[in-house]
């Protein structure tokens, strides 16, 4: 305990109680106490406690001690607030803008065959980046596509769409899907997730279409999310009937509607599911490693029927 010396004793040589000081601050008289390390402490140092107060060193020692909070599913608690969700949709949304602004034909918007013309035509921006296997540039041009080299055609479709409704559709369902499902795997996972889902769709569109069939649209993606919350609501033993319907609706809406990737969606299902099985039934001890090699092997997979697709167009 730190203390200073009280004033000078009396003529027969005792001696005046000394007085406590803050440990931090030694000009300051204090008679509170750290509940845990038991030093004098100053108002400025007090840090309120459940019981009593504790100075700087001990509050900090204490934090270092307490384990970080995580989800069910290993992920951090910060994706409660749904800064990936909110990051996706404000992406989709700006590369909307630039796909308009691309656009010399005025069909950007709507004009398109989907839902009676509602889902909006091709603009130089969709063309770039939308998911084809293999076509000629108009007037004979070179050849382009992912066969021909344009690999990140993969990855761009997701994010680009045509025209509003198309976009506003698969937004209205990443709203209502990502946010839960980011409160329950985190950020990292559910970013993970999505993006891989994403590419599931966009490789299967890219095998299982016509070569020079385009499709792009976060419908592969948002499909992937479909297919995630039912495997995690299963995982936690709650009951998944709300999303059976949704499911089955949206499927019925992928068979029936013209200009619908069938491909793209079944695979974005299908890969999501995968996806959130490895994250849901990693097993507790080394979950992260699990889950990361999991996420490995279905990318390797994914990557292995892009090639085999590529050789079978350029054989």
């Amino acid at each position: 305990m730190t203390e200073r010396p009280g004033p000078a004793g009396d003529a027969t040589g005792g001696s005046m109680p000394t007085t406590p000081v803050c440990y931090r601050h030694p000009d300051r008289e204090t008679y509170i106490r750290c509940t845990r390390c038991d030093r004098s402490i100053c108002p400025d140092c007090m840090r309120d406690a459940s019981v009593g107060h504790q100075c700087p060193e001990c509050v900090n020692e204490g934090r270092r001690s307490v384990r970080p909070a995580r989800t069910a599913f290993g992920g951090g608690t910060a994706g409660r607030r749904g800064l990936v969700t909110r990051t996706l949709i404000a992406l989709n949304l700006l590369v909307m803008v630039l796909s308009i602004a691309s656009d010399r034909g005025g069909d950007a918007m709507v004009g398109g065959a989907g839902l009676g013309g509602l889902l909006g035509g091709g603009t130089p921006l969709t063309q770039w980046g939308s998911v084809i296997g293999y076509a000629w540039y108009v007037d004979f041009g070179p050849m382009h596509g992912v066969a021909a080299g344009e690999w990140y055609r993969l990855v761009t479709a997701m994010f680009l769409h045509y025209g509003l409704v198309h976009l506003l559709l698969n937004m209205w369902a990443l709203w209502v899907l990502g946010r839960d499902l980011e409160a329950l795997l985190g950020p990292l996972r559910f970013l993970a997730l999505y993006l891989i889902a994403g590419l599931g769709g966009n490789v299967a569109a890219y095998v299982f279409s016509a070569p020079n069939t385009a499709s792009a649209g976060a419908s592969t993606a948002v499909f992937g999310l479909f297919a995630a919350v039912f495997v995690l609501m299963r995982r936690l033993g709650r009951d998944t009937s709300a999303i059976l319907p949704i499911l089955v609706i949206n499927l019925i809406f992928t068979f029936t509607v013209p200009n619908i990737s069938i491909p793209g969606h079944i695979g974005g299902l299908l890969t999501g599911a995968a996806m959130a099985w490895v994250l849901a039934y990693a097993p507790r001890t080394r979950r992260s490693v699990f889950q990361a090699g999991g996420a490995g092997v279905i990318l390797v997979l994914l990557f292995g029927l892009a090639l085999v697709r590529t050789a079978a167009l350029l054989g």
